[in-house]
C-alpha cells in the first residue's frame, strides 16, 4: 500500500510541476508565486516548493531583485533537440528556408493536436511587422489557416473537439459563424490551401498548405505568414503556388506518392 501511495504522490508532483511550467510558458513577464497559485488552484506554499525544485534543476530562475520566476532556455534546448531529431522537421527545414527566401515571408511548420495546431518550427524573415508566434504555440482550428486544413484533411476527432469547445461556453473560445467555417473548410479541401486574414493575429495573414505522409495521411502544414499588406485577403496566385509546391515537396520526401491536391 505504501508503494502505491508513494507512486500516486510522485505522479501528482509530476503533474503539478509540468502544470507550473506550462503556465509560466504562456507569460512573457516573470511570474509571481501568488499568481501561479491562483491560476492553477494550488496552495501557495506548494507552488513555491515546486518552483524551488525547478530552480535547482535549472528549468526556472528567480530574479533576486523582484523574487519573481521565469523559465530558462533549458526546456527550449530540450524541445529543439527533440524537434531536430524528427524526420518531419529534418525534411521540412531546408524546404522552409527556400520558401522563405523565395517569397520573403516568415515560414512555419505545424502539426495537429487534439485541440489545435502546434507550431513546430519557424524560419523567420526580418520585416517591419514581426510575427510574434513562437515554436510551441497552439493555434485554434477555426481561426488559423493551418487549422482549417486539419479540419479538411485530418481526423474527424478534430472537428468533434472543436464543436465541443464551441458549445462549452468557455470565454477563451472565440465563436465563429458555422456556415462561414464550413465554406472555409470546403475551400481548403477543394483547393488544397487555406488563408486566415487577421484571424490569428491582427494585421497578419497566412497561407497554408497540407503535408501528407507515406500513408496518405494528413501530417502537418507549411505556412507563410506576413502582414495583410504583403499577403492580401485574396492572396496572389504566385504565393499560393509557392506554398503548395513546398508542401508537395515535403510530402514527397516523406514518401507520399500520389497527387492529392
Amino acid at each position: 500500500m505504501s508503494d502505491v501511495n508513494n507512486s500516486n504522490q510522485t505522479n501528482q508532483s509530476t503533474v503539478a510541476a509540468f502544470s507550473i511550467l506550462e503556465e509560466m510558458a504562456t507569460h512573457v513577464e516573470p511570474s509571481r508565486v501568488t499568481d501561479l497559485a491562483n491560476t492553477l488552484g494550488m496552495p501557495r506554499a506548494r507552488v513555491y516548493r515546486y518552483l524551488q525544485t525547478l530552480v535547482t534543476l535549472g528549468y526556472v530562475r528567480q530574479d533576486p531583485a523582484t523574487e519573481r520566476y521565469r523559465l530558462t532556455l533549458k526546456l527550449f534546448h530540450l524541445g529543439q533537440a527533440i524537434a531536430d531529431g524528427t524526420q518531419l522537421t529534418s525534411v521540412a527545414r531546408p524546404v522552409m528556408v527556400l520558401l522563405r527566401d523565395k517569397v520573403g515571408q516568415t515560414v512555419t511548420l505545424s502539426i495537429a493536436e487534439d485541440n489545435g495546431m502546434r507550431v513546430l518550427d519557424i524560419v523567420r524573415v526580418e520585416t517591419p511587422v514581426q510575427i510574434i508566434t513562437k515554436p510551441g504555440a497552439l493555434l485554434d482550428f477555426h481561426r488559423s489557416a493551418q487549422g482549417k486544413l486539419a479540419l479538411a484533411f485530418g481526423k474527424s476527432d478534430y472537428r468533434k473537439n472543436l464543436e465541443a469547445a464551441l458549445k462549452s461556453g468557455d470565454p477563451s473560445v472565440v465563436p465563429v459563424d458555422p456556415d462561414w467555417l464550413e465554406r472555409e473548410i470546403a475551400h481548403a479541401h477543394t483547393e488544397g490551401w487555406a488563408v486566415a486574414p487577421e484571424e490569428t493575429l491582427p494585421g497578419v495573414n497566412a497561407i497554408s498548405a497540407p503535408i501528407f505522409d507515406s500513408e496518405g495521411r494528413f501530417a502537418a502544414t507549411i505556412t507563410i505568414v506576413g502582414s495583410v499588406q504583403d499577403i492580401a485577403r485574396e492572396p496572389a496566385e504566385a504565393l499560393v503556388a509557392a506554398v503548395k509546391e513546398a508542401a508537395g515537396e515535403i510530402s514527397a520526401d516523406l514518401g507520399y506518392m500520389e497527387t492529392r491536391v
